[in-house]
Order: C-alpha cells, then structure tokens, then sequence
C-alpha cells in the first residue's frame, strides 16, 4: 500500500554534498584531442612530461580514474574486465528506479515485499507491517546496503524481474555494455557481472541526480524501527571513516560492496576545489578486506595530481554514430541520453564525440578490454 502525503524534508541528509554535486554541470573535454584507444589490456595511460607515475601498489584485478565532470579517463587497468560487482550494482538500481518512485511517499511493507531475499544478504532492518517513507527505504539501500530495503523498492517500481529488466536497458542506454543484470541488489547470481568501466558511468549518471547525489554522501542516518528509530552509518568507509579507514579529505561517496565472489568492490568520487574525480575498484588482490579504500585513496591522490599532465585513454561517454566528417579531427558535442524517466531540467551530460571521416565507430568504447571470468554461481553475503 502506498499512502500519497505531503514531502518531507530529508533532515538526515547531508545538504552540502548534494548542493556541490548537483551544481557539477558536466561538459566535455572539447580542448583536448581525441583519446586514442588503449592498449587491449593491462594498465593504460598516457603521460606528459611531469606526470606522476601510476601508484605501484594497486592489486585490483581493475579500475578507473575518471573525471565526473567530463567523462575523460585518465587511467585504467583492465576497464572492461566482467567482473562480479556486489552492491556497487545498486547504483545502477538507483539511477533506475529513482525517477519512478516519490521520495515523500509512505509504504506498509508486507510479507510478499521481502520474500526472496538472499540467504547471508546485508540488511538495514525493515519490518513486515511497519510503513515507511521512500526517501527511509533509500538510505537503508545507500547506507546499510539492505538488500531488504532493494526488495521493496523493487516491489513499488513494478517488481523484481521486470526491475532488472529495466536496469538492463537503462545501462545499454548509458552506453555501459559490460554490465548482465541478474539480481538488482547485487547478490551473486550466476551471469552476473559489470566492470570497473561500467560502474564509473553508473556513479557519474547519478551523481548528476540530485536525490542520488544526497543518499550516496550521507555518512549517518536514522531509520525508522517497531519501537522507534535507530542510528545507521554508512559502510563506505572512505565517507564514514569508521573501521580504522580515514575519511577522505573532500569526498562525495557513491557505493561499496562485498561478496566472496566479487570481493571487495567501491564507485569513490571526491572533489578538490573545482575538480572532481570519479574512482572505481574491483576486487584486490592484496592487503585484507579494506584494501579497496586504501587502493581507491591511492588512486584518488594520483588523480588529483596528474590531472594536467596525462591525456585520456579514453571517455566514459557512450560511441555514438557520426556522420562522414570534412575535418575528421574535429571533436563535436552532441547532448548524452538523459537517464529515463529524468525531468527535463535536469542538467545534461553532453558527450564528445569524435568525427571521422569513412564508416563511424558505434557500439564500442576506448577501452577495449572485454575479458570473461569464470564464475562459480556462489551466492554469499552481499555488503
């Protein structure tokens, strides 16, 4: 059941974030040349003079360093690597689901609603009977990474199948062709995968949303219980600086994951004065369980310091087909796809597209690498 009611001011949310984030107004590196593709796998950057060297220490199986405003990459190792992503899949989830839900909008949950729920699944504490707020039900999918609250959202948005249906389309739409969607609270499915690529267009298509912007920088909240609300932090260490990780210095947040199969997963996005990058890493190979913040913290700080002495390897903006071009270095802007269902003023992404002359380059990306992982269908606590 939901109750229609007048909204709510997100009190628990932390306003600032939201209000830098929303004001990012993308645009495309139209000074820069084209990025040339990357090589087809292994690291990939391309250095100027003076730049810093890529940190040595970085064990994930991949990554990408990214700039949010412009899509431009500025490193990656292994990009389209198909990997298991755990719960970092709920940005994909959000960037779906949130243009179809009122956040104001009260729903009693039922049985039904949390039927299915994975064996091990992390939850936020939602109760069968209890009526609670969307904009409640989000940040226990941003904070706690219920896959309880997943489970009911999914439900209002038309259901669990079809909203993986849905999250299927959405990231053919961004241009994120990687990505096979199975279970949309990121629990271990087997066919499940996404890529370091793909989960930073997910973060960037959010962070232009600006409910998305709010939930995913809110260290704290309360939620609401049977007997009365209880605190909730949010398990993104970076942002919290719980668990012995120090809270980076300007960061935004976005998501973390964990399962056994994936291991551990994050999309971190982090401003510095007008800059703001967008970092994603999958499963480390070294260093324990909050190696990923550490390794996210390392590429962050060599983000910010090589951003003017490195050009692209690439763009997290999608291919599209272009017309045979007079000049084919030209680059040209062409507005991005609005995520479905967004209002119209909401701000675009436009996206840079490079003219060539001959037949035009549609359906792939800079970064080449498409590698298959084997995966064991093992379904495990999802973070």
């Amino acid at each position: 059941m939901v109750i229609r009611s007048g909204f709510r001011s997100m009190a628990a949310l932390t306003a600032t974030a939201a209000i830098g984030l929303c004001c990012l107004a993308p645009t495309s590196d139209s000074s820069a040349t084209a990025p040339l593709p990357g090589p087809p796998a292994g690291e990939q950057v391309r250095p100027r003079p003076g730049a810093p060297a890529l940190p040595g220490e970085v064990s994930a199986l991949s990554y990408v360093v990214a700039d949010a405003r412009t899509g431009k990459v500025l490193a990656a190792r292994d990009a389209h690597r198909k990997l298991p992503p755990a719960s970092t899949l709920k940005t994909l989830f959000a960037v779906t689901a949130l243009p179809h839900l009122r956040a104001e909008d009260r729903h009693t949950v039922s049985e039904q609603d949390l039927a299915g729920i994975g064996a091990g699944s992390s939850l936020v504490g939602v109760e069968p009977g209890h009526t609670y707020q969307v904009s409640d039900l989000w940040r226990g999918v941003f904070l706690s990474s219920g896959n309880d609250a997943v489970h009911v959202l999914a439900r209002l948005n038309g259901g669990w199948e079809e909203t993986a249906v849905q999250m299927q389309a959405q990231a053919r739409k961004l241009g994120a062709l990687d990505t096979e969607v199975v279970s949309p609270d990121g629990y271990d499915s087997p066919g499940q995968v996404s890529s370091a690529f793909d989960l930073a267009v997910f973060g960037r298509a959010g962070l232009a949303r600006p409910d998305f912007a709010e939930y995913c920088s809110t260290s704290s909240a309360q939620f609401p219980g049977g007997s009365g609300s209880y605190g909730i932090v949010n398990t993104n260490r970076l942002l919290s600086g719980t668990d012995g990780i120090a809270r980076y210095p300007g960061i935004i947040g976005v998501k973390n994951g964990y399962t056994t199969h994936a291991g551990n997963t994050l999309i971190a996005a982090a401003r510095q004065g007008e800059r703001t990058l967008l970092v994603t890493v999958m499963n480390p190979q070294a260093g324990g369980g909050f190696a990923v913040y550490e390794e996210a913290r390392t590429l962050l700080d060599w983000g910010f310091k090589a951003w003017d002495h490195v050009d692209a390897v690439g763009s997290l903006e999608p291919v599209r087909a272009t017309r045979q071009a007079r000049h084919p270095a030209q680059v040209r802007q062409v507005a991005a796809v609005r995520p479905e269902g967004s209002d119209e003023d909401e701000p675009e992404w436009p996206m840079a597209g490079a003219a060539a002359g001959g037949l035009a380059l549609a359906g792939t990306f800079f970064l080449l690498v498409r590698r298959r992982t084997t995966r064991d269908g093992a379904r495990r606590r999802a973070e």
